[in-house]
């Protein structure tokens, strides 16, 4: 997939491809897929012990001690603590719920939060004009936040962190009634099924829409590129809008 997504969006004459990178740069801004997976298969593996052993406590210690083993893998391989230490962290405040509460498909109800929290996070980004996907793939692809003075880059950046934000919460809304009825296989399933499958596609997606935009800005470049906008630093989004509004006034 990574080969096609690496395609320039047009070879049209006077056009500036899409990054070549910005496929894998997508990806590994978010994880990548061994993050995900990483996240994902401790759910597995809990759900697999319990089961067999229909004990919360040996289940919980089983997915913990898989997700230590992914971090200590990645501390062998000199990778970022952020990477090696987020999902055993995440695993172990799953596992310490569920044995807590004395209910297994708690193990599964901090995942569920955390996509509530992340939906409501995508959102509010949109809401102020700081969408996230912009926020965290500017600096990967070298644009750093030029794309706020690009008005076809930050729309195309809002539209990315809808369909994030989309998938946050279908995540939710697909578990929660799985929680209530209380089985723990079918919620490990869905975990598993709405984890790497929906990141993928959702970074597909989200290449889709950049590629389609216009080229991104360099730092560098910025002076030249945003000229004599009204406002300096001024998103040029936001000064369509003041202009609109002063011709409203008038």
């Amino acid at each position: 997939m990574t080969a096609h997504m690496e395609k320039p969006a047009s070879d049209a004459a006077g056009e500036q491809p899409a990054p070549t990178d910005s496929a894998a740069s997508m990806i590994a801004a978010f994880g990548g897929v061994r993050g995900m997976i990483d996240m994902t298969v401790p759910g597995l593996v809990f759900v697999i012990a319990f089961t067999i052993s229909h004990s919360t406590w040996t289940s919980a210690m089983t997915a913990g001690g898989v997700a230590l083993a992914f971090a200590i893998v990645r501390i062998a391989r000199r990778e970022t603590l952020q990477h090696a230490l987020g999902g055993f962290l995440g695993v172990a405040l799953a596992g310490w719920i569920a044995v807590k509460s004395g209910k297994a498909e708690n193990f599964y109800a901090f995942g569920m939060f955390l996509s509530g929290g992340y939906a409501l996070a995508y959102l509010i980004s949109i809401l102020v004009r700081w969408p996230i996907i912009g926020v965290v793939l500017g600096p990967a692809l070298g644009e750093n936040f030029t794309w706020r003075q690009n008005p076809g880059r930050y729309a195309a950046y809002r539209k990315a962190t809808w369909v994030w934000f989309v998938m946050f919460v279908l995540r939710i809304v697909i578990q929660i009634p799985i929680y209530w009825t209380g089985n723990v296989t079918a919620l490990g399933i869905a975990k598993v099924a709405l984890g790497v499958p929906p990141f993928l596609v959702v970074c597909y997606i989200t290449w889709l829409i950049m590629s389609k935009a216009p080229p991104p800005v360099k730092p560098d470049d910025e002076d030249a590129t945003t000229g004599s906008a009204v406002g300096e630093g001024a998103p040029l989004v936001e000064q369509r809008d003041e202009r609109r509004e002063g011709r409203v006034a008038d």
